[in-house]
């Protein structure tokens, strides 16, 4: 790619075959006002707000990365009913409120529509009809019902194909298999004995007057011709007593409970804390300790980039789910040289689908092809072991810290010029392999395209940061040597980041070096992020802090992913100009990490500010990404159409706001816990109850810059200034 073709073709506009990838943004989801998402772990629903799957729409019961429902319409005398209002009390459960439209001649309706969903390994619906009026009333229901089993990726990229199910029909039951793969399918059941037909169901009743009507319909997949375990048991009327909801109050039972003064705040975390436990996958076995899904409806799979800085994030209400993560991604650690997948020794995969299209295109279902997943692998481990995970484990996952280390410098600095750089492998693999992975993501203050290979600034800081964990480690497991030689690597990086990526003109850091080693210039929340790993010289940080608190960065509710003043930007796209909530969060904490320079505090208070705000107009759940238009142009900020909701590392985003301003760092091994607060002043009292670090537990409460309580055990040291 030439770097001064600035109006480079977006690949997905040529001949080449689609790709399996998640890079750059999906089609728009569409549906009747909107769209509804409901997760749990692997499974996902996404409806429009009738609750209603609409065919030739991105919508669908997603099971495994395949689409086992493309349609699932109700019809009330034969008629879509209307929606009222949609309660979510929480990510995998919803309750669509509908009513039978108006009759002719009449401006009401007297017959109200309950639809109460569950996702639960397949997908649980309980049907209410209540007539509100003085004689009774006649209501033909029908459930249409489709399957194209196609692959998430088909969905995503809006080439869904047609029904392709063979269909079975029983008294009782309507079960759909896929043609191309009969191990894969669906089966459909109700109580109140509906009339099963090819495709549908009926039901005709009549409700009498102040009564209801229920029936209960249950949607499961089956895989080689055997239902999936049932997670639900048939008559719970309520989400609350379903499987999932007894997993997320076992993940609340272990979390760490924070609460804030700010009733807003308070609720958010409340909602991350419901969305990161309803994102939770464990591996088919059923066992082992859980990982964190990247976000639905398009990522809910194991990736490596967003689960491990999810599961950084999220380190202040759990730790297990570091550890679960790091040993999921150890497991599927390279070990070859494939270009195909881009696999090489040591390197952390991307992600992984089960779909039906899983490796037709790349030969395999894991993908290799990112740059930054590798140093964040080894960042997590030592992080983990500093917030008391099992030391045990963590001297298990050593190898592959090590091997990690290896792919750094021995494959991912391609050159041997001390910086990880990336190029795709073949014409199939992802064109930009850091976290701003679409096409057009990284480009000059002219808005022309970088050529590969790319160093990011921000992966440079990921490696800084890696080499300093590994040394940490090899400090605590009694290796000297180790550690001596991470830590000459780590200063030798610093010296040369400083020297090649610093823009001496401009005040701030480059956001990557191209194929000729030149400077790509443009002004990115890269260079934040950068901060945050503290790969920055003071000296230089102060000029960056002042470049980031223009206007051009901070749009009132999050910092953009490119300065309004770039060529490229576009408060619309993806990656340029965008607010992405989790990299605000980073920035966030970046300059908290440097907030003994001027500035650095205000700053970060503004942004955080900003983005709590976003958070509360959009109900208590960031979404992956919105538009980056000023404050001042929209007093509320506007949706970026194809965002994922519930998103990981968005979710997560609220948790690491929290430990910044809260100066939070334990170092169980040491027993040493250090908080040195610089709590905004709206926020009120902060309370950590259950903060678990390792064996012990810890009770803190803190307000401004005052830790006001905090229960630590008498071998313990507290550090608060």
């Amino acid at each position: 790619m030439n770097s001064d073709a600035g109006n480079s073709p977006d690949p997905a506009a040529t001949n080449s075959p689609p790709a399996p990838l998640n890079s750059g943004e999906p089609i728009a989801l569409g549906g009747n006002g909107g769209s509804v998402t409901l997760v749990d772990g692997g499974t996902f629903c996404l409806s429009n707000r009738l609750g209603d799957v609409e065919p030739g729409r991105p919508h669908g019961l997603f099971f495994r990365d395949a689409r086992v429902l493309s349609r699932w319409e109700l019809l009330v005398d034969g008629k879509p009913a209307e929606s009222l209002s949609v309660l979510s009390p929480e990510a995998f459960a919803a309750r669509f409120v509908l009513r039978r439209p108006p009759q002719s001649g009449y401006a009401d309706s007297t017959l109200l529509v309950l639809r109460e969903r569950l996702i639960a390994d397949g997908m649980h619906e309980r049907l209410t009809l209540e007539n509100m009026g003085s004689e009774p009333t006649a209501v033909a229901m029908e459930l249409h019902v489709e399957a194209d089993f196609v692959d998430l990726f088909a969905v995503k990229e809006g080439r869904a194909g047609h029904v392709r199910a063979d269909i079975t029909v029983t008294d009782s039951e309507l079960v759909l298999h896929d043609r191309s793969d009969r191990m894969r399918g669906i089966s459909i059941s109700a109580t109140a004995e509906p009339a099963v037909l090819p495709g549908s169901l009926h039901w005709r009743v009549v409700v009498p007057p102040g009564g209801r009507w229920h029936t209960e319909i249950i949607a499961h997949p089956t895989v080689g011709n055997q239902h999936v375990q049932n997670t639900h048991t048939p008559g719970e009327p309520h989400h609350r007593h379903s499987a999932p909801c007894r997993k997320i109050a076992a993940w609340r039972d272990t979390a760490t409970k924070i609460t804030a003064g700010d009733s807003i705040l308070t609720h958010v975390l409340r909602r991350s804390e419901s969305d990161l436990g309803a994102l939770q996958i464990h591996d088919e076995s059923g066992e082992g300790r859980p990982f964190v899904a990247a976000g639905a409806p398009w990522f809910m799979t194991l990736f490596g980039r967003d689960s491990l800085l999810t599961a950084w994030m999220t380190l202040p209400l759990e730790v297990d789910l570091s550890l679960g993560t790091l040993q999921q991604l150890a497991e599927l650690q390279g070990e070859d040289d494939d270009p195909l997948t881009e696999e090489q020794p040591g390197r952390i995969m991307h992600e992984m689908r089960r779909g039906p299209a899983s490796g037709q295109v790349l030969g395999g279902d894991t993908y290799y092809g990112t740059v930054d997943a590798t140093p964040l692998f080894v960042m997590l481990l030592a992080e983990a072991h500093r917030w008391g995970a099992d030391p045990d484990a963590i001297a298990d996952l050593l190898p592959a810290a090590d091997a990690a280390i290896y792919w750094m410098t021995e494959f991912g600095d391609r050159d041997g010029d001390g910086f990880i750089e990336y190029k795709r492998a073949t014409d199939r693999g992802l064109i930009n392999q850091g976290w701003k992975d679409s096409f057009d993501g990284i480009n000059d203050a002219g808005g022309h395209l970088a050529e590969a290979p790319i160093a990011l600034c921000e992966v440079q800081g990921y490696a800084y940061a890696a080499f300093l964990a590994r040394a940490q480690l090899a400090d605590a497991f009694d290796d000297p040597r180790t550690a001596r030689l991470m830590r000459e690597r780590a200063a030798e990086l610093r010296v040369k980041f400083a020297e090649q990526f610093w823009l001496p003109d401009r005040g701030w850091i480059a956001v990557a070096l191209d194929g000729r080693k030149r400077p790509v210039d443009a002004l990115t929340s890269n260079a934040a992020q950068c901060l945050w790993t503290g790969i920055v010289s003071d000296e230089h940080a102060a000029e960056l802090i002042d470049r980031l608190a223009g206007e051009n960065m901070d749009t009132g509710f999050g910092m953009r992913t490119l300065a309004s003043s770039m060529g490229a930007y576009n408060p619309m796209s993806y990656h340029c100009g965008s607010v992405w909530p989790h990299d605000t969060a980073i920035a966030v904490a970046g300059l908290l990490r440097y907030r003994h320079l001027p500035r650095a505090l205000a700053v970060a208070t503004r942004l955080s500010q900003g983005l709590l705000d976003a958070a509360a107009a959009f109900g208590g759940r960031l979404p992956e990404l919105f538009c980056g238009f000023p404050r001042d142009q929209f007093a509320t900020p506007v949706p970026y159409p194809t965002s994922c909701s519930p998103q990981a590392w968005a979710s997560a985003a609220p948790l690491l706001l929290v430990r910044s301003f809260l100066g939070l760092d334990p170092d169980v091994p040491a027993r040493t816990l250090t908080v040195r607060p610089a709590v905004p002043r709206n926020w009120g009292r902060i309370h950590l109850a259950d903060l678990r670090l390792g064996e012990i537990t810890v009770d803190l409460e803190v307000e401004g810059d005052q830790v006001t309580t905090a229960h630590v055990p008498d071998d313990w040291t507290l550090l608060t200034r």
